[in-house]
């Protein structure tokens, strides 16, 4: 068996069962977004793994733009949030725990698409308030929500150094777990995908 296909079981096996537990544990953990924009109780999906994820291009806090296709050869941790999510606040700080651990990596990118209609007003403040060092992305439209076909946040994919789906996470989750580092480490120590 392939690295990449050991990686891919190992993720998909510690989301899963995390998943397991947590709709065992504490019921509805994420907040769902309904077509008709009311918000309600969202429950633990299943991993989504094994397709290429789509290209985007959007505005960080900072003013500067990023796109997917431009950390190809990375392996990127991709986050759909809002200020108001509740569940998205209880996760963030385990967020960058994980991020601290893997901050010069230089082939690790996490990003955080914040999903506020509010944009920077919105977003600035409360990042600047919990000083997260991660990347925020702005995205008012909801362009990933749309192209990832993101049904509720939080919402997270890994990506690895090709751009592939390895593994994808609905719901808040803690993400500083020893068994999750290692994990992102065995993708990271893959050779496949890397640039140069």
């Amino acid at each position: 068996m392939e690295i990449k296909d050991r990686i891919l079981y190992l993720v998909a096996g510690i989301v899963v069962m995390t998943g397991l537990a947590l709709v065992v544990l504490s019921g509805h953990r994420g907040t769902r977004i309904e077509n008709s924009g009311e918000i309600s109780g969202g429950s633990e999906a299943p991993v989504a793994a094994g397709s290429q994820a789509a290209d985007f291009k959007l505005e960080k806090l900072d003013g500067t733009t990023v796109s997917l296709e431009s950390l190809r050869g990375k392996v990127v941790f991709l986050n759909v949030w809002a200020t108001w999510c509740e569940p998205c606040r209880e996760e963030m700080p385990s967020m960058e725990t994980l991020y601290d651990d893997f901050r010069k990596n230089k082939d690790f990118v996490m990003l955080a698409v914040s999903q506020d209609t509010k944009g920077r007003a919105a977003v600035a403040p409360y990042v600047a308030k919990n000083g997260y060092q991660f990347t925020i992305l702005l995205d008012p439209e909801n362009k990933i929500g749309e192209t990832y076909d993101v049904s509720g946040v939080p919402e997270t994919f890994i990506i690895d150094r090709k751009g592939q789906i390895v593994a994808h996470h609905m719901g808040a989750f803690d993400w500083s777990r020893p068994d999750v580092r290692d994990a992102l480490q065995q993708l990271l120590d893959s050779k496949q995908g890397r640039k140069g």
